[in-house]
């Protein structure tokens, strides 16, 4: 098991429990009580849960289990339908290929794909898929691998390897948390690998987001923000995230 996924395993087993002591935790991982304690002190600096004396309890404020795709459909929908239609302006003029990821706001990009040239587009999303196939100007192409319940996206190696192979004009991506500081960042280890390939596959990338992600990080991070060519998000931004993103190279545009 790799420290990433054993620590999603240790969070997720001191949210069920509202507590865990280091012994168990080590006992339960097979690993040394040190090793326990360097993943605790990992977990801590996230924000994801908080050591106390001999184990670890959770952090409130931090929400590890994600929504299912309904719920996320209701959360912020004006925003993403915004958001969806500004997104468009990134689509290859003159057509090409793009990469859509998994996510209610990426869907609503998919919702104002252009019809006028022809376009290629590749994505992890059931979704997704089904609302681009039949349309005459898009050549689909449906990464492989296990689909998550969660987030109805294929993960796992089979959609890294295919997108190790490929090279696209424009990649758009969601997140659940984004920071100048950390970068983007989602719930669950095998999205956010999925996610760094399509980040590493294109030759442009869009985030988008709405502004409740601003200044938020969650479990793990899977794009620095220098990887990030622009942020589409809603005018309910913070100025100081604005300015933040902007200093750091980020074209900020405002849905």
């Amino acid at each position: 098991m790799y420290p990433e996924e054993r620590q999603q395993a240790i969070a997720s087993t001191v949210l069920a429990r509202g507590r865990a002591s280091v012994t168990e935790l080590a006992e339960a991982y097979a690993v040394t009580t040190e090793t326990v304690r360097r993943d605790l002190a990992a977990l801590e600096r996230t924000g994801v849960l908080q050591r106390v004396h001999g184990g670890a309890v959770p952090t409130r404020a931090v929400r590890l289990v994600e929504p299912g795709v309904s719920e996320r459909e209701s959360t912020h929908a004006e925003a993403k339908a915004a958001i969806g239609a500004a997104a468009a302006d990134f689509f290859p003029p003159d057509g090409g290929t793009v990469l859509i990821d998994a996510g209610t706001t990426t869907a609503r990009v998919a919702d104002h794909i252009p019809t006028d040239r022809r376009l290629s587009v590749v994505t992890n999303s059931i979704p997704v898929a089904a609302r681009l196939f039949g349309l005459p100007t898009v050549t689909l192409h449906l990464l492989g691998g296990r689909v998550r319940a969660q987030t109805q996206a294929a993960v796992g190696d089979a959609a890294v390897r295919m997108l190790e192979t490929l090279r696209v004009d424009v990649a758009f991506l969601g997140a659940n948390g984004v920071t100048v500081e950390h970068g983007l960042s989602t719930p669950d280890s095998e999205e956010a690998a999925v996610k760094r390939a399509m980040v590493r596959s294109a030759n442009y990338v869009v985030a988008v987001a709405d502004s409740a992600k601003l200044g938020r990080e969650s479990f793990i991070g899977f794009a620095p923000i220098t990887e990030i060519d622009a942020l589409v998000t809603d005018r309910g931004i913070a100025d100081a995230d604005h300015r933040s993103l902007t200093a750091a190279g980020v074209e900020v545009v405002l849905a």
